[in-house]
């Protein structure tokens, strides 16, 4: 199926699932199910095996018995593309196209289980409100699974307008750059006043917006964050208009309700597509080494000047990590925050992999055996004294 060939192509070169990321290469990855009859479609919403898809032929809703497999990562997810058959009804969404990315966490669950909550993204944007006291290591755990879903992260500092100073907001945005780097770091600010659209009062305010439409425009980005980090009243003024429902936050820690309940993918008025997904309480790792290693980047080029290649940073000598920490060039909640993502992250994969397991074991023991030896030249010491 061509660019030109789908009702509604205005030229040669248009398509009209464009402005929802149809490119070239996804035209090519359908082409084997164009020949079966199907229809291409993207995913805009999931509920009860059931999903709304955007089509050439306009939006439709279908079944997605046919494609739930066992597997809980291959469920059809807000993002995906899809296959769906022309007719019938109910309408079946008959296979999901490669993914190119998938942004995933873990569930709470004692299964050992994954969670996607957005596919196909390019961007995913870290809503962070700054009505309460920055968390900065919940920072570091979303840009973990941001950057090991293969999409780029972007923080956005939601409610600048509460912040008191331009001084104050400026070693805010410091702290959380110093927490992300080679990410930006956008402070916005959201506020409407009822005759004046979202997107023009946050111009107004110097809100950063337009800064964040341009990072973000023409692709593919879901918004990420706890509930009540303003991620409705960001979306909306993205938008241009109220389309998510904002329920004010209290005061006293910044938490609100659950004001989006499902995952939606919404057209970007100046181009691109947001997928807005609701608060997150629990951000698991999921076998995010990768991510992890990205966020804390700065450690691992420490690391490459330690005596030993298998340094643990701990107490070995000659450990550079140690020593840009007595220095200060490494803030020690920075070493903090990586061990225990690391430690994390060991444990979630080691549920499936044995042989990880095998491994976390062995040194478990060589600490111990370790430990152990420090604690009998101790006393031998004390009783030599």
């Amino acid at each position: 199926m061509s660019f030109s060939s789908l009702p509604g192509s205005s030229s040669s070169t248009s398509h009209p699932l464009e402005p929802y990321g149809w490119d070239a290469g996804w035209e090519t990855e359908f082409a084997p199910y164009e020949a079966e009859g199907l229809l291409p479609g993207r995913v805009v919403r999931v509920d009860r095996g059931q999903c709304d898809v955007v089509t050439a032929d306009g939006p439709l809703r279908a079944d997605t018995a046919f494609v739930t497999p066992h597997d809980p990562l291959r469920v059809v997810c807000t993002g995906d593309w899809v296959a769906v058959e022309p007719g019938g009804n109910p309408r079946y969404v008959r296979t999901c196209l490669p993914r190119r990315t998938a942004f995933v966490r873990s569930t709470s669950s004692q299964r050992s289980e994954g969670q996607i909550l957005a596919a196909n993204v390019d961007h995913a944007v870290i809503a962070v409100s700054l009505a309460v006291e920055l968390d900065l290591g919940r920072i570091e755990r979303f840009l973990a699974l941001a950057w090991e879903s293969g999409a780029q992260p972007v923080v956005a500092l939601t409610k600048a307008d509460l912040v008191p100073d331009a001084v104050t907001l400026s070693y805010l945005v410091q702290d959380v750059e110093t927490t992300a780097p080679g990410v930006a770091v956008v402070p916005v600010s959201c506020l409407g006043d009822g005759g004046t659209s979202l997107l023009e009062r946050s111009r107004e305010l110097g809100g950063g917006l337009d800064t964040l439409a341009a990072i973000i425009g023409g692709g593919t980005s879901v918004l990420l964050g706890q509930s009540g980090a303003g991620k409705s009243t960001l979306a909306n003024a993205l938008l241009g208009e109220d389309v998510m429902d904002v329920q004010a936050t209290r005061d006293v820690d910044g938490k609100g309700r659950h004001t989006t309940t499902t995952r939606n993918l919404l057209v970007l008025p100046d181009g691109g597509v947001l997928i807005d997904t609701p608060g997150l309480r629990g951000v698991g790792l999921w076998d995010a080494e990768t991510g992890v290693g990205q966020v804390f980047s700065e450690i691992a080029e420490l690391a490459e000047r330690c005596r030993f290649h298998d340094c643990a940073h701990e107490a070995e000598p000659g450990c550079a990590v140690l020593a840009a920490i007595e220095t200060g060039e490494l803030p020690e909640r920075r070493l903090e925050s990586y061990r225990k993502l690391q430690r994390e992250n060991q444990r979630i994969v080691a549920k499936t992999d044995a042989r990880l397991r095998a491994e976390i074991r062995k040194d478990w023991k060589r600490k111990g055996a370790m430990g152990k030896a420090a604690m009998e030249a101790k006393r031998g010491a004390n009783w030599r004294s």
